[in-house]
């Protein structure tokens, strides 16, 4: 970020030490692999329509005079369960709408299928199948899959090309998305609730003292993420390995529950020297965002809740609302009737592009 100090690349006895702790942790997976024969976020909200007009929070000066841009490759972790398999359809749907569309830079397509076995989408969305961590491995966090995942799929995979936009099933393309990173520069959507500064001590377990303050560590995790390849290569192992390391560990455990990973990939980050330029206009989350502007992404991680005047009621169900988590089983019904007048635009774009996908999708009810 702006101001920061001593942002070099992570010393070589340290990237060495964690290189033969990754080699480690590989060996017993690939062991688990023989044996065993494969290995959400609730958070608080924000204020998040308080923005300001430059998008752009954090980023070099010399960053921002640049123009060139390159397409990028769209990659996106799931599982095989009913929950991930419906949204994954969704927002495969809505990448081919937009991918074509003036000012996109979006490439190919790839859905990171970590379940060890293909599924019934193989023929609907572009899949690669990975492994699992070991039975038990990821003791119930099953995004602890998602940095392993990862690793698997940039070792096999040929990605023609340079940049990689890291996704989630949760994610609707809503505008046409340019390559928003700078060379060396990724691209990360900035969370409030991911603050390094007050969490220095469990860190510093991850992120040595020599590396610089814990705000070296940016505030983001990896999705969405715009980032060059040859850079995801180098940070994705550490990413894994800290994800691990943070999962064993009872304080980092308890106090980044479901956000754990998601510190894991900043820590990786900053141990390798690389700085994200912070975007707000990435994407918008409902209901707390109103508006859909000029950002690019619907990211429909919290429930909308209203009653029929349209008041939002979050922390209560409403008389109108839509969840994901309403629909773990399988995938919502068809037309879901719209929101009440007054309720924000965000909301009532969300469940209009739901609708026109599940409209549009083959057997959507057996999803």
């Amino acid at each position: 970020m702006i101001g920061r100090k001593n942002t070099g690349q992570a010393s070589p006895l340290f990237l060495v030490l964690l290189a033969l702790t990754f080699c480690f942790v590989t060996y017993n997976l690939v062991t688990a692999i023989i044996q065993y024969g494969s290995v959400g976020r609730e958070v608080g909200h924000d204020s998040y329509n308080h923005l300001s007009t430059d998008p752009i929070i954090e980023m070099p000066e010399k960053v921002k005079r640049k123009k060139t841009k390159s397409p990028f490759h769209v990659a996106l972790t799931a599982t095989d369960a009913p929950y991930s398999k419906w949204q994954c359809r969704i927002m495969y749907y809505w990448y081919k709408k937009i991918k074509n569309l003036p000012q996109s830079e979006m490439g190919g397509f790839t859905r990171i299928l970590h379940s060890g076995k293909p599924d019934n989408l193989m023929d609907e969305i572009p899949t690669m199948v990975v492994d699992p961590l070991p039975a038990g491995m990821d003791r119930g966090y099953i995004v602890l899959n998602r940095p392993w995942a990862f690793v698997q799929w940039l070792e096999k995979a040929t990605i023609e090309e340079e940049y990689i936009l890291m996704a989630e099933p949760d994610h609707i393309f809503v505008n046409p998305l340019p390559n928003l990173s700078d060379g060396g520069y990724p691209a990360a959507f900035p969370f409030f609730y991911i603050k390094p500064d007050q969490n220095q001590k469990i860190l510093r377990k991850f992120f040595p003292e020599e590396y610089g303050p814990v705000n070296n560590i940016d505030p983001i995790g990896n999705s969405p993420v715009i980032i060059r390849k040859d850079l995801i290569e180098k940070i994705a192992p550490t990413w894994m390995n800290i994800s691990l390391k943070m999962k064993e560990d009872p304080e980092a455990d308890k106090v980044f529950g479901w956000v754990l990973e998601m510190y894991a990939y900043a820590v990786a980050s900053a141990l390798h020297g690389v700085q994200h330029v912070l975007r707000k206009d990435f994407m918008l989350q409902p209901p707390w965002d109103l508006a859909i502007g000029r950002k690019f992404i619907i990211h429909y991680t919290y429930g909308c809740d209203y009653n029929l005047k349209g008041e939002l009621t979050y922390g209560k169900i409403g008389e109108w609302r839509f969840d994901k988590r309403s629909h773990l089983r399988g995938p919502p019904p068809k037309n879901i009737p719209l929101p009440p007048p007054g309720v924000p635009e965000s909301v009532v774009t969300l469940v209009k592009m739901v609708n026109e996908a599940t409209a549009n999708l083959p057997n959507w009810e057996a999803t």
